[in-house]
């Protein structure tokens, strides 16, 4: 007799059969396969702003995890050519990436920047910090290839950090609206990594990446 799925592998099983008939490319069925065993790819999308419905994709950064290790030999890094006029970089996002407007001539088209990281990726789960805006981005110029949203799970080290630091309240203090601080420079003075450069797309992924890892052996001690 067939052991009945649980609910939550029945609703994956739902959600792996929709996306795979609603999948516009063949050529990405592997999003959907199950996952190496303790890897994950922790990902950064720099942009030409902070609005998710509006902005364009600059630069792509992406660095495989497996373990308690960031591979940095494994790692892809991509600038982007903007499909609107270059002119529609803000100040404030070129302070933040540094990439200008004669840095981007030469970058990949969106689509072929974004086969890349789909095929370097694979099923892994994704990382990043406040990662629901560059999956946001991400699906919105993924459409085309794919139809669907990106299938993998993502995790947020902001999250996984909040949850750390709200542990360590005093229980009358959990019971309120404590704020927390969630800013990416103080959550990696709290954890005691270095705070290398994070103004490029590889170097937040990196740290965030980092992040990740140390916020995994804290919360499973």
């Amino acid at each position: 007799m067939v052991s009945p799925l649980s609910p939550a592998a029945w609703v994956a099983t739902l959600r792996r059969e929709w996306g795979l008939h609603q999948l516009v490319d063949p050529a990405f069925r592997g999003l959907w396969d199950a996952p190496p065993p303790d890897e994950w790819v922790a990902l950064h999308c720099a942009t030409t702003g902070r609005d998710a419905a509006r902005d364009e994709i600059v630069a792509i950064a992406a660095v495989r995890i497996v373990g308690e290790r960031l591979l940095t030999s494994q790692r892809l890094e991509l600038v982007v050519r903007p499909q609107q006029a270059l002119a529609s970089l803000s100040a404030d996002s070129v302070r933040q990436h540094g990439l200008r407007a004669q840095d981007l001539v030469a970058g990949l088209p969106v689509q072929e920047a974004l086969r890349q990281l789909l095929h370097f990726i694979g099923p892994r789960p994704l990382v990043g910090y406040y990662l629901d805006f560059d999956l946001a981005v991400l699906n919105r110029a993924a459409q085309p290839l794919l139809g669907v949203p990106l299938p993998q799970p993502g995790i947020d080290v902001s999250a996984l950090f909040h949850d750390w630091k709200f542990r360590q309240l005093p229980p009358h203090q959990q019971q309120g609206n404590v704020a927390i601080d969630l800013r990416f420079a103080t959550l990696l003075r709290e954890l005691g990594l270095p705070e290398r450069d994070t103004h490029d797309a590889l170097g937040h992924a990196v740290m965030a990446g980092l992040a990740f890892i140390k916020l995994r052996q804290i919360l499973a001690a």
